[in-house]
This record gives C-alpha cells, structure tokens and sequence, in this order.
C-alpha cells in the first residue's frame, strides 16, 4: 500500500467562523486543513487576504459540493476551469468531491444516492476522467452517506470500488460514514472498510452525526465524535496504516479548544499506531 500521501497528520476543516481563533493558534496545533472550494472562489478583501495567510501557512485539501458528479446534466466546465485556477493560486494539494449528485436542471441543496448499477459505474466513471483531464491531476471520490438505495443492482462497496478502478482516481474515506450507513443499512463496518483499496486512498474524514432512531443516524458534521466511530478509526489505522485524517465539523461549532480536543486525539491515536510499527520493525 502507498505511504505518499498529498497531506500528513492531523487536520480540520477551515470554517469562516474559525479565521479569528485560527489565526492565534500555534502553528503546530494543525497539521493540514480542507475547505469546499465554492465558499473560497473568487473571494476578496479582507476574507480574501486571511484565506491567502491561511494557505500559505498550512498545506490545504479542497472538498467540492457542487460539481454533481452522477448528475445526468453535463459538468459545468466553467467551473471547472475556474477551479482549476484557484487549485494552482494557492498551491492545493487535493481536489475532492462526494460520490453523488446535487443538482439537474437546478441545485437540489443535498447530495442524492447514485444508483448502485453497472451503467452508473461507467457514467460515473466516465465523467470523473473528463474531470481529472481538465484538473490535470487525480482527484479523490468520498464515498457518501445515504438513506435510500434507488435501482440498486449491486452492493455499495462493489459500487464503490468498480468506480475507483474504471476512473483511477483516489478515495477521500470517509469513517463516520462508513459507520452511519452500516447502521441505516445493516452491514458490518469493519468488513466493508478493510474490503477498500488501500492504495487508492488519500486521506480520511471523520466527524460526528445525530442518531434519529435506533436503526437511523443523520450524517450533520454537527457534534462530537462518538467512541463507535473513534474505535472504526482505529481499526482503519490497523488495516491500512496511519492515513492523515481530517476532523470536519459544519455547524454547532464548539470553541477552538473543544475542537483541537478532538484533533489531538486523531494525532493520539496516530502516535500509537507509529510506534506499535516501529516495534514491530525493531522486533524483525
């Protein structure tokens, strides 16, 4: 499996809320941060000039909201070129977006399940290329948390991986998804996590979600991390290796000290995992 990464360590998610606290952090509390690219584009003034501080002081991973990637519309390449040239501006190191659709002939202000079919796998497929070619460079897919499975004809996970096999891209995993769908779904989430390309994958989310039922999590990226989801993580670093994983975190946000709480203890875990590798290399 691959060591190289496009960022190392831990990260968080950059929120406008957070550019004052941010900017008085010591520069080692972080060791990358992510932002939607739509929120940044084209963005002057003074958000402008603290986004610029913020780039030059950290390296940064976009993930998008917007291209629709499973949409039947075609891609907006004005967009697209548009991204391209913010991506260069300041030195991201990732473009990524989530294995899904948002829009047809206008937004739909949510991300909508792709059908698990193999005719989806070849469009979906088709249409992360011609975005890779007009990016010039990989970008990572997230696989997506759902409530439904529409025309489904193939388990997710086999969904999943034909897509990243026919449009060689990487994978943006996403831990508390894999686990608010095993939940919804009823499937086993270690399974489905260790039965992922290691090799394809760049870096992790994980974040906290709202149980509405028994049997029904709400992905919100609005609380805390539960220790369910802590403990998949963990076992991801097992199978894989310790991967740089990002803490997002959209609304409901805590003070910066209840965040980075939750930042050190992804560096924590991080840390043992190096360190049981390090043994198991000085044992032979």
């Amino acid at each position: 499996m691959t060591t190289t990464y496009p960022v190392q360590g831990a990260g968080l998610g950059l929120r406008r809320s957070m550019l004052e606290s941010l900017a008085d952090a010591p520069e080692t509390a972080i060791d990358f941060m992510e932002v939607a690219p739509e929120n940044w584009m084209g963005v002057g003034g003074a958000f402008g000039r603290q986004f610029r501080a913020f780039t030059e002081r950290y390296p940064f991973v976009t993930h998008g909201l917007s291209l629709s990637i499973g949409s039947p519309s075609p891609l907006d390449m004005d967009f697209l070129h548009r991204l391209r040239n913010f991506l260069c501006e300041h030195d991201i190191r990732l473009y990524s977006e989530h294995l899904s659709y948002c829009s047809d002939d206008g937004h739909l202000y949510d991300l909508m399940p792709i059908p698990f079919t193999e005719e989806a796998v070849h469009y979906v497929a088709g249409r992360i290329r011609q975005v890779q070619d007009v990016l010039e460079q990989r970008i990572a897919i997230e696989n997506v948390s759902y409530y439904a499975a529409p025309g489904k004809e193939m388990e997710e996970i086999d969904f999943i991986n034909a897509v990243l096999e026919e449009a060689d891209c990487g994978l943006l995993l996403d831990v508390n998804n894999i686990y608010v769908n095993s939940v919804n779904h009823g499937y086993d989430a270690e399974s489905f996590l260790c039965a992922l390309p290691g090799e394809r994958i760049d870096y992790f989310h994980i974040a906290g979600h709202y149980n509405e039922d028994v049997d029904l999590i709400v992905d919100t990226h609005g609380a805390d991390v539960i220790d369910p989801v802590w403990a998949l993580l963990d076992k991801a670093y097992a199978h894989f290796g310790v991967v740089p994983t990002l803490l997002e975190r959209d609304f409901n946000i805590p003070p910066l000290a209840d965040l980075m709480i939750e930042v050190e203890r992804i560096r924590h875990i991080q840390k043992l995992h190096e360190n049981d590798h390090e043994q198991r290399i000085a044992q032979g």
